[in-house]
């Protein structure tokens, strides 16, 4: 591998198709204000880095990141790229990883609205992210230990399992199709509203008006607190430990719980679900 050392690039392109290459310590930042500083680069690794450019990583394939800071200029830091591993980096401009193919972060800190949009086989571990409509259209996710903040999260997301996570969201996995999610605390209004092949289990759900137009949709051994007119329109099967506020005109399945309100008024659709209450 080659290496530069301890350099500052500010022109537009200034490692384009960098190659085999390993940039350790330097900066990306100047008067220049230059766009795309390594696009096009083949087998980079970039170390203790800062880059404060626009559109810094686009078309790139195999790329390491490794205690990295992508200020709050870099926007759309990268793009179209391929086989790519981020670790304890900073994560700051909006539109970061979108498009992309086989990503990998690990220990991060993520300040990005529109972050990971329509990739496809994702990984994220042990990290922290803010930011609205989060891994819109993305494919082939898995999740642990992210601790998560952002209103519409998850939208149309296909194939995707989380674990031990803990989010505070709102219109979190509309249109999702095909998700598990583990020992998570989800907090929020109006979320999963027409997901498909939905399961949670040992979770904690959080907020009004949740699992409405939902199909094959599973909860098993979850507790919800201040759900009201849960379930609208729904195909469920949720056992669930704690009360819930109200379960509104189930379409079709069961809902056990220990205590909650029926509500079963205004349908426009016939509902043949079953609610039972254990106390």
């Amino acid at each position: 591998m080659n290496k530069i050392y301890q350099q500052n690039f500010e022109a537009e392109r200034s490692l384009y198709n960098l190659v085999d290459t390993t940039v350790d310590n330097c900066t990306f930042a100047g008067k220049e204000d230059g766009e795309s500083p390594l696009k096009e680069g083949r087998n980079i690794s970039l170390i203790n880095s800062t880059i404060d450019l626009r559109y810094p990583l686009w078309h790139d394939i195999n790329l390491t990141m490794v205690n990295d800071t992508l200020t709050t200029n870099s926007r759309a830091a990268l793009w179209y790229s391929k086989n790519i591993n981020i670790t304890k980096s900073k994560l700051h401009g909006i539109k970061a990883v979108r498009e992309c193919e086989n990503i990998e972060i690990n220990d991060c800190s993520i300040i990005s609205d529109e972050f990971g949009w329509r990739n496809n086989n994702f990984k994220i571990l042990n990290s922290k992210l803010e930011g609205m409509y989060a891994f819109f259209e993305s494919n082939n996710i898995e999740i642990c230990d992210l601790e998560f903040k952002g209103k519409y999260s998850f939208q149309y997301v296909n194939n995707m399992t989380i674990n031990n996570s803990n989010f505070d969201t709102k219109d979190a996995f509309w249109h999702a199709k095909n998700v598990v999610v583990r020992d998570t605390i989800l907090k929020g209004e109006y979320l999963a509203w027409y997901s498909e092949n939905l399961t949670l289990i040992n979770c904690t759900i959080i907020g009004t008006q949740p699992f409405c137009y939902c199909k094959k949709l599973k909860l098993i051994n979850c507790k919800m607190i201040d759900c009201d007119f849960a379930f609208e329109y729904s195909d469920v099967e949720a056992d669930i430990i704690t009360d819930i506020v109200s379960v509104k005109n189930v379409l079709s399945g069961y809902v056990t719980c220990k205590h909650t309100t029926i509500i079963n008024d205004l349908q426009v659709y016939p509902c043949h679900g079953i609610v039972n209450m254990l106390e």
